[in-house]
């Protein structure tokens, strides 16, 4: 029933409809309209009523087989956790997300699981209406209860990462039959509403925490366009596309996915692998060995044109790939050891010597794009943001006169042996009898290189004896890719190369990678063991620029401190996304950003049919 007031309204209630007016009429911080996407800055690129992704073909017919070759083995089909090496694929194929990304903007999401998203302009929570065609591949409909589930589970015991970023999360509440409202701590963080729509769409219905916390072969029940179909444990893994998948003419799936069955074959080593290709085993492969690229290439099928290469543009940063030094070790908690060993590294002859000079030489942690500080004196919002930081950043960094010692291609490298020198005598070490020992406890220098494959102990055995050259005994040791694994997730290494790739919109994966929490914290990626204030202050910086110019600073600013900090020898990069695939296999004439996306690519019709006989 209805009930009208008819005597005249106190001031006190006078008041208060003048505040609910303002609260409904001027814009404010809890309110937001539904959108079809969300962009970290500025809106999306694509219209509500966009039909597909520019590097997408929607009219690609579907069939046949991708087989795609990776080094190692796998015990597990559950890569959400951190036990046991999970296989690859099963997060991309068969775990969906509320929202997908667009490879062709720096970081915008669309509608995928959730059919709109709302914020409002402080990014304090964020809501998801569900699409009522999504399914699991079971045919039972995704819930709200789903996504909560989801969320409680990865939260409490998923990888790290996943546990870093919902730890910001205050409340979850269904908002409605298929809204959901996820609201954020205080801390200013702009990117959580992506980051949450990114989170992966568990279902409930056939997974308990206790379940979910546990490796497993058993074929996962997903939302995505594949199946899990056929499990070789260790050897390989095939998926098949679902001939009833729920979102296969959303706007963002439009000419994806377009092969019938993606299989995994997993591969001793590197070697192996590359015969697999050269015979047809495998259809493409990314290289990232200019050896291989530049001579490698004269097998038959490449000879006569069955096998193609191509060399694609790619317009994102080039990543830090890099010799990891393991700062928990007592050796390398001196910065001037650390620093001792960069200067020892010769580019320039290792690039001549082992990679026919097709390289470039890594001098950011964001190089090939405007988010490098290399070269670039720091402006004033950086200079505001390290302010409080007065060492953090060393002078030359800072005014973008620095460079990484590039070596005289000669392999002597005799400037640099001196300098080196000179730093470790500093702190504390001196030659004797040929062989560099604690100036103290007359230890001698030594520490192990972990490897896991054979293309890197070639690298790091050249690495090894310029180290001789000043009396440090640098061991190289290669194993298994289970144990690599291990060892790498609980440090137990004094140095290992690996490699950090890098959006256009470097975001929380940063304090994962460099954060002072994520350096005690078993599983993640800051395997350097980085622990600073500083590095801290910057990557919140970012999290929190509500603008371009100011979050560049942001990510400008961090890269000074990284490098200041030394816990890296940078290596190097490529100028191109070189690519070897045979002939059956057709891509679009666009390629994203991000470099190719395979499952844009498909299968010519005459090779799908014979794929079937």
């Amino acid at each position: 029933m209805r009930t009208i007031y008819r005597h005249a309204r106190s001031p006190l209630k006078a008041l208060i409809s003048g505040l609910v007016f303002a609260l409904l009429v001027l814009p404010a911080s809890g309110r937001a309209e539904p959108a079809h996407g969300i962009a970290m800055q500025g809106g999306p690129r694509e219209p509500a009523d966009f039909s597909h992704f520019p590097y997408a073909n929607p009219d690609a017919p579907k069939g046949g087989r991708l087989t795609l070759g990776t080094q190692g083995s796998f015990d597990s089909l559950n890569p959400l956790i951190v036990k046991g090496a999970p296989a690859d694929g099963v997060r991309e194929y068969v775990y969906e997300s509320l929202l997908a990304r667009a490879n062709d903007e720096p970081f915008t999401l669309y509608g995928l699981i959730a059919e709109s998203v709302e914020t409002p302009p402080d990014r304090s929570f964020v809501e998801f209406t569900l699409n009522p065609k999504a399914r699991f591949s079971d045919g039972t409909p995704i819930t709200v209860d789903d996504v909560i589930f989801s969320y409680q589970v990865l939260r409490d015991h998923g990888r790290p990462n996943h546990r870093s970023y919902y730890k910001k999360v205050v409340n979850v509440e269904k908002t409605g039959d298929r809204s959901v409202r996820f609201t954020f701590d205080a801390d200013g963080d702009r990117e959580m509403p992506l980051i949450t729509g990114l989170m992966p769409v568990l279902p409930k219905h056939l997974l308990t925490p206790e379940t979910f916390d546990k490796t497993t072969l058993k074929p996962p029940v997903g939302s995505g366009p594949y199946t899990v179909t056929k499990v070789d444990p260790g050897k390989s893994l095939t998926f098949t596309r679902d001939p009833n998948y729920w979102g296969r003419d959303l706007p963002v799936n439009r000419g994806l996915y377009n092969f019938d069955e993606v299989r995994y074959d997993f591969y001793r080593d590197g070697g192996t692998l590359f015969e697999g290709f050269k015979s047809g085993l495998v259809n493409v492969r990314t290289e990232d060995d200019p050896t291989s690229w530049t001579e490698g290439y004269t097998f038959p099928a490449a000879r006569d044109g069955r096998v193609l290469k191509a060399a694609l543009p790619v317009d994102t940063p080039a990543g830090m790939s890099a010799l990891v030094f393991n700062t928990r070790r007592p050796l390398f908690a001196d910065r001037r050891v650390r620093e001792a060993l960069i200067k020892l590294f010769d580019f320039a002859w290792v690039n001549r010597t082992l990679y026919h000079g097709q390289y470039a030489r890594t001098e950011s942690y964001f190089a090939r794009s405007e988010l490098s500080s290399h070269g670039q004196p720091a402006d004033e919002r950086e200079r505001a943001l390290l302010a409080p930081y007065p060492d953090a950043v060393k002078p030359a960094i800072m005014d973008g006169s620095f460079a990484f010692p590039a070596g005289d291609g000669t392999g002597e490298n005799r400037n640099a042996r001196r300098e080196a020198l000179a730093l470790l005598e500093d702190a504390g070490y001196r030659l004797e009898g040929g062989k560099l020992v604690n100036a103290a406890t007359k230890e001698p220098v030594t520490f192990e290189i972990l490897a896991a494959t054979r293309g890197q102990e070639r690298l790091l055995l050249t690495y090894a004896r310029a180290l001789k050259q000043v009396g440090i005994d640098a061991r190289i040791r290669q194993v298994d890719s289970a144990q690599y694994q291990r060892r790498k997730q609980t440090y137990d290494f004094d140095m290992i190369q690996y490699f950090w790739p890098v959006s256009l919109s470097p975001g929380n994966e940063q304090s994962f990678r460099w954060g002072s929490e994520a350096a005690v914290t078993e599983g993640s990626f800051n395997y350097a063991g980085v622990k600073s204030p500083a590095v801290d202050a910057m990557i919140a910086a970012l999290l929190k620029a509500e603008d371009r110019p100011s979050f560049i600073s942001a990510v400008r600013a961090l890269d000074r401190v990284l490098l200041s900090g030394d816990y890296v020898i940078p290596l190097f990069y490529p100028p191109k996304q070189w690519v070897g695939y045979w002939h059956q296999l057709k891509r679009p004439d666009l390629t994203p950003l991000y470099g190719y996306q395979i499952d844009s690519w498909w299968m010519a019709p005459e090779a799908s049919a014979s794929s079937k006989n």
